[in-house]
């Protein structure tokens, strides 16, 4: 059965495209960093379900741990598929309050990371599809979040050249720039953004966000490069 990865997978909209991805029959390797006992109960719902599901921990603002995760998930799943980046971390500090460790994290997690695991995909993986998932606010020059915000921006051309050198073997696209041309992505965000303040601890709240992953993944699935 094929596998997906999904980074930041056990918490929110993660949980939820962890969710989505298994009713799509897919098997899932979960990362997380530190919500072990969440990260365990996910893997039991999932297997419970029929699915196989591994978790793996690592702080991704850590390079050895970057470097390290796609070779761990390889080694349990010959059969990876899917990676979805959608680990990230949201920090508010304008440029001028915003101290050098905190910019380091950003890119780290928000940046690196993804690089890396793109790169990885290709070099171990050689086939298959990419999601990475932006944010609405990186069109908006959204400064009161100067770093995360410019990070995401980065991500978003770090998609469009990884669609270029990898097609068509993998097809590489953000979950943001598919659903703009869907013309839902506004609503959906606000939508999912309302639920995740007001019920953050029901994973259900996030299912429609995770719903879209999907339409994402079946439009890649006909597109030769990207549609972003």
């Amino acid at each position: 059965m094929a596998c997906a990865l999904v980074t930041g997978g056990v918490r929110r909209i993660g949980r939820a495209i962890a969710q989505e991805l298994a009713l799509l029959g897919y098997d899932l390797a979960i990362h997380y960093h530190s919500s072990s006992a969440s990260a365990e109960r996910l893997r039991v719902q999932m297997e419970s379900q029929g699915r196989t599901c591994k978790i793996y921990q690592a702080n991704l603002e850590r390079d050895r741990d970057i470097l390290n995760l796609l070779e761990r998930v390889k080694a349990d799943f010959q059969d990876l598929e899917v990676l979805v980046n959608n680990a990230s971390i949201f920090e508010p500090a304008t440029i001028k309050n915003t101290e050098m460790e905190l910019l380091d994290r950003h890119l780290a997690v928000n940046l690196k990371a993804p690089f890396f695991l793109i790169r990885d995909f290709a070099r171990f993986v050689g086939t298959g599809n990419i999601i990475n998932i932006i944010d609405t606010r990186m069109s908006k020059n959204d400064y009161t979040y100067a770093a995360y915000t410019l990070a995401k921006k980065s991500l978003a051309d770090l998609t469009s050249m990884a669609a270029l050198e990898l097609a068509p073997d993998i097809r590489v696209n953000t979950l943001g720039a598919i659903l703009f041309n869907l013309g839902k992505l506004a609503e959906a965000e606000k939508a999912a953004r309302k639920a995740i303040a007001s019920q953050p601890d029901r994973p259900e709240a996030y299912t429609n966000l995770g719903e879209l992953l999907v339409v994402a993944l079946l439009l890649e699935a006909k597109s030769p490069v990207h549609c972003g």
